[in-house]
């Protein structure tokens, strides 16, 4: 499988600590915390008294993992290296993305009562490092010639992943590719992709692909990324712009990056769906799906749109709601498409019914008969509006032209006309643009509420 771009680099997962904070000095462990804006807007602290992740393991299928980082240690399992054959579980050159996703699911921090450095959705989740080559962000990524993905995902879910973060993108979904997410969804594993960063509709795989929860990213504003990918596939947003995380590269910020891209929000749904195995651990990993579907939310601009949106999917994802509401847990597939008898799943399938999840729209086209039905109303109202035109035509012959002049009503300078009343042109920012917004906005909460439920 070539994978042309990973999420960091779809497109330009863009680092921006740079543009944050130039040559400062090294930032202080605390700031590294209070810059985790996701952390105070989801409520984490009260999220952690519910659930934390413990006893569940997300693989990651990505660059390897420092599991010698400050954050992770003790977090991290050997896991294998596609790239050499050995453990994932340290780092590979200067190659930060694996360790930058696995740091926002399982990260701990570090210092007096771990209260330092990057902490994970779910902090007690375990890592199974799963290390393939993504190569730099501007180059074509060959997935190894005699490797595909379907490999690396085999081996994830047999060796006990119930939540598969993976936050790259690809133009191609193969067959074989196509089995291996077949063959993860009936091992009830929940797999998890972002859309990419490119802005377009382009399709990105496998987040395209069946059974698969796409994820796009969402800035503090509440409001999608103006980089984010979308189409009819998107399930769910998550924070994805200036998401500090964990890296093995020690720079003047210490061994710290801070990013955007659907990456980063891919690997906060990762996190999410650990914490939701973990407190419900009968649920299938559909019904994990809808329960984060169900308890999405929109901005208050966004709301009463048909869902699941081409940009927002359901919503972003409030996890103290998904792990406090009560939501019916459903069909075991959730919002996803049922696997057909031979493995494979089954697009035509109803992606949700009342029971399964929010109900995914399908356009059955027109049939013959209301097109030949509606070709002949058309023409009974064209001849009507035609009689009514010279009927109109004749009368104005009879009484003259309209007060005020040529111009229409009121003439020159009244309305429509030079001088007079103008609409207001419309905005050229994009909707889904990134927009400023402050810590703890996302998402909007009462005040008696902390926010993210």
């Amino acid at each position: 499988m070539s994978f042309t771009r990973t999420l960091r680099a779809v497109g330009g997962a863009v680092v921006a600590g740079a543009l944050l904070f130039g040559t400062a000095p090294v930032a202080s462990a605390d700031q590294i915390r209070n810059d985790q804006w996701a952390l105070k807007a989801f409520g984490a602290e009260d999220i952690w008294k519910i659930s934390t992740g413990k006893g569940v393991t997300v693989a990651v299928i990505d660059d390897p993992v420092d599991g010698n980082h400050a954050d992770l240690k003790g977090n991290v399992l050997p896991g294998k290296s596609f790239i050499d054959g050995g453990t994932a579980d340290r780092p590979y050159g200067k190659r930060e993305h694996g360790t930058a996703m696995a740091s926002l699911i399982a990260g701990h921090g570090h210092g007096p009562g771990d209260s330092d450095g990057v902490k994970g959705l779910a902090p007690d989740a375990k890592i199974l490092p799963v290390g393939v080559d993504l190569q730099d962000p501007d180059s074509v990524a060959e997935f190894g010639k005699d490797l595909k993905f379907a490999d690396a995902l085999r081996y994830a879910v047999d060796h006990g992943a119930k939540v598969v973060n993976m936050s790259f993108a690809s133009g191609s979904d193969s067959p074989g590719d196509k089995e291996a997410i077949a063959y993860a969804r009936k091992h009830d594993v929940l797999l998890v992709a972002g859309t990419g960063n490119s802005g377009t509709d382009t399709l990105a795989y496998p987040a395209a692909m069946p059974g698969v929860l796409a994820v796009g990213a969402v800035g503090k504003d509440l409001h999608v990324w103006n980089r984010s990918n979308y189409g009819p596939h998107v399930k769910l947003i998550a924070p994805g712009v200036y998401i500090r995380s964990a890296s093995p590269v020690e720079d003047v910020h210490g061994k710290y990056r801070l990013a955007n891209g659907t990456s980063d929000a891919t690997a906060y749904v990762s996190a999410a769906a650990a914490l939701l195995r973990s407190k419900f651990p009968d649920l299938s990993a559909g019904q994990i799906a809808n329960r984060l579907v169900k308890t999405a939310g929109l901005p208050d601009d966004k709301k009463g749109m048909k869902l699941p949106d081409a940009h927002y999917g359901y919503g972003f994802i409030k996890p103290y709601s998904a792990l406090t509401k009560d939501v019916p847990a459903g069909s075991k597939n959730g919002p996803f498409p049922a696997l057909k008898s031979g493995g494979s799943s089954d697009p035509s399938s109803a992606a949700g019914s009342n029971e399964a999840g929010p109900k995914i729209q399908s356009d059955k086209g027109l049939s013959t008969p209301f097109i030949i039905l509606v070709a002949v109303v058309g023409l009974v109202v064209l001849v009507i509006i035609l009689v009514v035109v010279l009927v109109a035509k004749k009368k104005n012959r009879r009484n003259g032209p309209p007060p005020g002049g040529p111009g229409g009503f009121g003439g020159p300078g009244g309305p429509g006309g030079p001088g007079g009343f103008v609409p207001h042109p419309p905005n050229p920012n994009n909707s889904y643009q990134q927009q400023p917004g402050g810590p703890g906005a996302y998402p909007p909460a009462p005040p008696t509420q902390p926010p993210g439920r």
